[in-house]
């Protein structure tokens, strides 16, 4: 089939799905159409024109099976693609990958084209319940419409935060270098749509386009090295440098201009940023044995080297704009006070501030400025190379108050001279950027689980003689860890034997102690279960002397620790000495991704709700203001989905302005990747914090409470029934999945496991979603869902007019339920039932069969709540856009199917067709883009197939964990 008429097929497909939206989805299949005929007219130059048939005829094959479902057309499928040579299997499942990669990237720059549409327009009333945002002219409006003032917005505004953490287990599958290439292919394709480009013009961008295809091509999709912590850390920084240190300043001038057109004539204060940053990216030693301390004091100290670089170049720009005369008195003696001091500028380094005039006092002082930043950068590159510096800490910023003191002052002096709109251009920007990242660009939380703790504390009561902790009751535990607290007496003998595990606990204290204060955000605990895991952490800082310790914040994961969390948290509220430690604000994590994996995603949304309104009346019952911690994932399996939504969703009295939020691996590209997104991301964030804030959802009446404990009982029994006490169920799901090879991914830093000998319970929630996510079964979201709906059901017959009521009024349930409709709507059965029918043995079949009833009975309940006929109803345009990735989607999961068979069973035969690609044919080694790893346990070409068709399948899905 020839790619016009193929994606003519498609066209029809789409014209019969989305009524009334013809020309919306006319623009994505020209978008579609454009870059693929680009690759394949590239893969026919480089390759040959038999890879190009070849890879035209598999896209047929498996859009033919998703118009009719017909699993024999799976089976030629993989027949076909079995039977590939070694390397043209690599460059199969290249291709078909890349060809996903370009169809997203046609779907982002349609979606940022329609978006447009609406901001224009004003017209969000038809899109889906998944989709339907506001953005934050729009919300502050609104919220004035219904009743509140102007100046009670503003004040929501001016206290409110919102911190944005990039995680240190990125999820990102797509190599960094070839998300710079898609960035390109992007921008391409927005210009070639631009309304004023000419015929030169989009001949040269089409040149453009050509060569950024081919590039992205080119790049080896598989990265080679397990990614280290300071490669993750680079990672994420990069989507500071490239849009959000940019984006803060431009997001909070829209915010100014929200607020002036309802008739607040202030800005909003340089000092409220509204959203900060932060980073597990070095500071997350969870199980990851490659965080070390040397490896946090590196991650903080290239983070404030990247933050000086950044505030330089932008202060070189300020002292260009800056070049008035006009100042006040204040700034005039500042000037000449710097003007006649003696400077001891950094070795090999020029002191421009000496060829200022004094008739430029705001370049005088703004120089003055820049020398000190300049040594700050020079200092934390000294501290890195050599761990000694010869620049004097009373030469550097020490606090990010030293830093802003002057600006203030420049900003202060023109406003009293009359020049308050130069002030509030570039200088107020600046300001802004300062608030918003400090001297460190991000904080670094550090993340520990508590059991390692415990292994110290252990160390230390045995080496003193007073017995063994971790053998103690929890009661006993508190009393004696207070004791100490209140008390001064040291507890680190340095003859105490440590082990490396502790030696490693006891090294990240010290580096909290080294280095500056504002380089860290709180310090987490992960699988917190009782008051002495926080109490403990807060002792192990003291004996290290840490001057000023972090904020400590317990992170309860598992179903049962999150129905203990409020009264653990009362506990400790309860105790003096800890009250006056926090002074008056405690913030808790609550973890999505374990809680399901623990319970099932319906009774771990359930609980996390119940817990957050618990958890928020022990704090009002102190007078302690709690700020919440989502730790949420890219899927829906471990809290994904969209940002908005989730926290408009929240339970009423848990967000009040303050609201901590993971955002982790492929979410990161997809929320900051490009300007606008980033932008989109910022404006999402402050606008449902301020609405949840001020219009909260409503609460949840009795008789939906109820309901919802008892779906919550019979979700989480029939979860575990399956996971955790069906003795088939290991061996099925690592037979049924690609689990066991999803280490070769060199996805993140960390282990799979928390225990290399763990089973099922010690798979780390992101394998242990992302091997579901690859079949396209997506078990962990749905199981139990079904049994619950269908146990409320039959208790009583009008339960199902209350669950639909539920969807109708209740914001969490229909979130809850929305989210559900979409996995299902990316999910496929058939494609499953094709990994078991390859991979499974014989006698596990039919738990496979079970199961896929079971999906399809929840299916039927899910439409029947909802009010559907059939799955997306509500959301065309995210049908829409499944509609036209599934046919790759589908090849690579045949391809993955096949080519783990080929892996796991050496009697598995298929003949092998003569090489097709020309750059082959010769059967000598292969070069340029495919090379086959000499290392591989498997036969030639089988471990990079299968590592591209998850990468593939994982850009498909558009998440990968």
């Amino acid at each position: 089939m020839a790619s016009s008429e193929r994606h003519h097929s498609i066209d029809a497909q789409v014209r019969n799905l989305a009524p009334g939206k013809v020309s919306e989805d006319d623009k994505l299949v020209e978008y579609d159409v454009l870059l693929m005929d680009r690759f394949l007219d590239i893969l026919q130059d480089l390759h040959g024109p038999g890879i190009r048939e070849f890879v035209q005829d598999c896209y047929e094959l498996s859009a033919e099976y998703e118009g009719d479902r017909n699993a024999a057309r799976l089976k030629e499928l993989g027949s076909r693609l079995a039977s590939l040579a070694p390397a043209d299997a690599i460059l199969v499942a290249g291709s078909i990958q890349h060809m996903l990669n370009l169809a997203n990237l046609a779907e982002e720059v349609q979606i940022a084209h329609r978006r447009r549409n609406k901001l224009k327009s004003g017209d969000f009333a038809d899109e889906g319940s998944a989709t339907t945002e506001s953005n934050i002219e729009e919300t502050i409006k609104r919220l004035v419409d219904l009743g509140k003032s102007k100046e009670e917005v503003f004040e929501a505004l001016k206290n409110q935060t919102v911190d944005l953490v990039l995680t240190a287990h990125p999820t990102q599958s797509v190599r960094r270098s070839l998300l710079q290439k898609h960035a390109r292919i992007r921008n391409c394709l927005t210009q070639l749509n631009a309304k004023d480009i000419t015929d030169d013009e989009k001949k040269e961008i089409d040149e453009d386009l050509h060569r950024a295809i081919q590039a992205a091509f080119r790049t080896d999709e598989i990265r080679r090295a397990q990614p280290t912590p300071q490669d993750e850390m680079r990672y994420g920084m990069s989507y500071i440098h490239e849009t959000i240190w940019k984006g803060v300043p431009k997001f909070l001038r829209r915010v100014d201009t929200a607020l002036k057109n309802i008739g607040i004539d202030e800005r909003l204060p340089y000092n409220v940023p509204l959203i900060q940053f932060c980073s597990w990216m070095g500071g997350d030693r969870d199980g990851n044995p490659r965080v070390t301390p040397e490896v946090t004091r590196d991650v903080c100290l290239l983070s404030r080297m990247m933050a000086a670089n950044l505030y330089f170049s932008g202060l070189e720009d300020l002292m260009f704009e800056l070049s008035m005369w006009r100042c006040n008195d204040e700034l005039r003696a500042r000037a000449q006070e710097i003007h006649s001091a003696p400077k001891k500028a950094a070795k090999h380094y020029i002191e421009f501030w000496k060829q200022i005039p004094l008739s430029e006092p705001y370049r005088v002082v703004l120089g003055n400025v820049r020398d000190k930043l300049y040594n700050t950068r020079e200092r934390a590159r000294q501290l890195l190379t050599n761990e000694v510096s010869d620049i004097p800490e009373e030469s550097v910023f020490s606090n990010v108050q030293e830093f802003l003191e002057p600006l203030e002052l420049c900003y202060k002096s023109l406003c009293e001279s009359g020049d308050k709109t130069i002030a509030d251009g570039s200088l107020l920007d600046f300001l802004r950027q300062v608030t918003a990242f400090g001297l460190s660009l991000v904080k670094l939380d550090i993340r520990q689980e508590s059991e390692r703790h415990t292994d110290v504390i252990d160390a230390i009561t045995t080496h003193i003689g007073i017995g063994s902790y971790r053998s103690w009751p929890e009661e006993k535990r508190q009393e004696w860890l207070l004791s100490e607290l209140r008390g001064k007496r040291p507890l680190l003998a340095p003859d105490m034997p440590q082990t490396e595990e502790i030696a490693d606990v006891l090294g990240c204290f010290r580096v909290l102690a080294e280095l500056p204060r504002d380089s860290f955000g709180p310090y987490i605990i992960s699988m917190a279960t009782a008051p002495s895991d926080v109490l403990a952490v807060e002792l192990l800082q003291r004996e290290c002397h840490v001057k000023e310790p972090l904020p400590v914040v317990p992170l309860f994961e598992r179903l049962a620790d999150l129905q203990n969390a409020p009264a653990s948290m009362e506990r400790l509220f309860s105790v003096d000495w800890y009250l006056e430690r926090i002074n008056g604000k405690q913030q808790v994590m609550i973890g999505y991704s374990d809680s399901g994996k623990d319970a099932g995603r319906l009774s771990a949304a359930w609980q996390l709700y119940r817990a957050q309104e618990e958890l928020a009346q022990v704090a009002k019952r102190y007078s302690v203001k709690l700020t919440m911690f989502h730790g949420r994932g890219g899927t829906v399996g471990r809290g994904g989905g969209p940002s908005h939504l989730a926290i408009l969703s929240q339970p009423p009295d848990t967000i009040n302005g303050s609201i901590r939020v993971t955002v982790q691996g492929e979410v990161i590209e997809h929320s900051f990747g490009e300007e606008h997104l980033c932008f989109r991301t910022l404006e999402r964030f402050t606008a449902a914090t301020l609405e949840h804030g001020m219009h909260p959802p409503v609460s949840p009446k009795p008789e939906w409470r109820k309901l919802m404990d008892e779906m919550a009982v019979v979700a989480t029994e029939e979860y575990r029934s399956i996971v955790v006490r069906e003795p088939r169920f290991v061996e099925y799901f690592r037979s049924a999945t690609p689990e066991t090879e999803y280490g070769k991914m060199n996805i993140g830093s960390r282990p799979a496991k928390r225990k290399p000998q763990g089973g099922i319970t010690s798979l780390r929630a992101i394998p242990w979603i992302f091997s579901w996510t690859q079949t396209r079964f997506h078990l962990p979201v749905w199981l139990g869902v079904g049994a619950a709906f269908q146990s409320a059901i039959k208790t009583d017959s009008k339960n199902i007019q209350k669950l639909k009521e539920m969807y109708k009024e209740w914001p969490f349930f229909r979130v809850t339920i929305d989210l559900l409709e979409m996995v299902f709507a990316k999910g496929d059965p058939s494609i499953a039932a094709l990994y078991d029918e390859l991979l499974v043995a014989d006698d596990l079949k039919p738990f496979g069969e079970q199961l896929r009833n079971k999906y399809l009975e929840t299916q039927q309940f899910l439409l029947q709540i909802a009010g559907h006929k059939e799955i997306l109803e509500a959301d065309p345009f995210l049908k829409q856009s499944l509609r036209l990735r599934n046919p790759y989607i589908t090849t690579l999961n045949v391809f993955q199917a096949y080519t783990l068979k080929l892996m796991r069973d050496p009697n598995f035969q298929v003949k092998k067709q003569p090489p097709l690609s020309k750059e082959f044919s010769d059967e000598k080694k292969p070069a340029g883009l495919v090379e086959l790893n000499p290392a591989s346990e498997y036969a030639p070409g089988l471990e990079d197939t299968l590592i591209l068709t998850m990468k593939g399948i994982a850009a498909g899905m558009q998440n990968t964990g």
